[in-house]
């Protein structure tokens, strides 16, 4: 699978959600076939709910197009490590990849904080990729606060 041009579409996602106002995270869903099943930006502040991250909009999406709680084979991209909100939906889900840009030391759940694919009690852990499209997730990111900052 070529990673770049699935976390290009992730990194336009991030795009239309800073243009809305949104923390700029986006994600896609990949199925085995390679298609693009689910697609999201941030929704937060829109929704007005702290759960409509990217990663859980698109899982829960593709959820529900394939009548099923679990996606076995899709791969997950997403510009910025998840939290752990996201990777235990991500576990749960039982997607066999997760593809993100940017490390998130403050609130990650991945590699930072929780670490929630190491922890006994994860039902599933999916092969982790980092650090794709790491520079201009973070850039996206850094571009965004800094401008609320003012």
């Amino acid at each position: 699978m070529t990673f770049a041009p699935h976390m290009d579409e992730a990194l336009a996602e991030a795009r239309a959600a800073a243009a809305r106002g949104e923390v700029p995270v986006g994600a896609v869903l990949v199925a085995p076939s390679g298609q693009i099943v689910a697609r999201a930006g941030n929704r937060t502040r829109e929704l007005s709910d702290p759960s409509a991250h990217a990663e859980m909009l698109v899982i829960r999406a593709a959820c529900a197009a394939a009548g099923s709680e679990r996606l076995p084979g899709h791969v997950l991209f997403v510009t910025l490590e998840p939290c752990a909100m996201c990777a235990a939906a991500i576990a749960a889900a039982r997607i066999a990849r997760l593809v993100f840009g940017a490390a998130d030391p403050k609130s990650g759940g991945v590699l930072h904080g929780a670490r929630v694919f190491s922890h006994a009690q994860a039902h599933h852990a999916p092969e982790v990729i980092d650090g794709i499209g790491a520079e201009a997730a973070a850039a996206l990111l850094s571009g965004f606060f800094s401008a609320r900052r003012g």
